[in-house]
């Protein structure tokens, strides 16, 4: 089987990203190099029509805790109004019947196949699947308070207070929902660190982590993981403590 066949059989990218690593940008970037469509902000609307309510009310639940959500943008917005573009609405559906409704336009999407999903917890919700690259970008602090004050035109001060909250909501959002941490590395294939890296150089790494993903793709379950193929150790380790059975 050729390899752009093999490439074609991948259905999905989940893209997890720390707020102002430029994740959000990378993914629109390799989904414009796949030739995919690329579902970030558009999950939200898709859930607000099958809920049958409005999108502001969606966007509140949007990798937020619903419970926690309300009060602490409330607070915030009122000492720091420049983070927030919009008056948050009051919320009236259930983050349950939210989750499931957002799960479904996962799976779909992916039904449909060929899709880069930005987070949304997603890397969850298709953890099973083998026709989906998982990925993390994550970045420095202070790269990062870099990155939304020059995207987002806000002060440094700012900038900080909306990457902690962002942080938070998502940490929030992705344990309450899924009992899962964003940071856990076990949900990845791959996470990578734009620290130094570019973001093109990122979408390359990306995209060369696709093609070998898609490669393995016929591979039986049985012969996947790092001991396939590698001999027994010529001696035992030193470190190595036995117990007489």
């Amino acid at each position: 089987m050729n390899e752009q066949r093999l490439m074609s059989q991948m259905q999905a990218v989940t893209i997890s990203r720390e707020y102002g690593s430029g994740g959000g940008e990378i993914a629109a970037r390799l989904a414009q190099r796949l030739d995919w469509q690329l579902i970030d902000h558009e999950i939200v609307a898709s859930v607000a029509q099958a809920l049958e309510i409005s999108e502001e009310e969606a966007q509140v639940h949007d990798e937020h805790v619903e419970s926690a959500i309300n009060s602490l943008l409330t607070g915030i917005s009122t000492v720091h109004p420049a983070i927030f573009v919009t008056p948050m609405p009051t919320v009236y559906t259930d983050p349950r019947t939210y989750r499931e409704a957002l799960n479904q336009v996962i799976e779909a999407a992916v039904t449909r196949g060929h899709v880069v999903i930005v987070g949304r917890g997603a890397q969850v919700v298709l953890a099973q699947r083998r026709d989906v690259l998982h990925a993390r970008i994550v970045a420095p602090l202070e790269k990062r308070i870099e990155y939304v004050m020059r995207r987002e035109g806000l002060s440094r001060t700012n900038a900080q207070m909306r990457i902690q909250l962002k942080e938070h909501d998502r940490a929030r959002y992705l344990q309450a929902q899924y009992h899962r941490r964003p940071d856990d590395a076990h949900l990845y294939d791959i996470i990578i660190n734009t620290n130094i890296l570019d973001l093109d150089s990122t979408v390359d790494l990306l995209y060369d982590a696709f093609q070998h993903k898609a490669q393995r793709l016929t591979v039986p379950t049985s012969k996947l993981g790092p001991a396939t193929g590698m001999p027994r150790y010529p001696g035992q380790p030193g470190d190595i403590r036995t117990t007489n059975e």
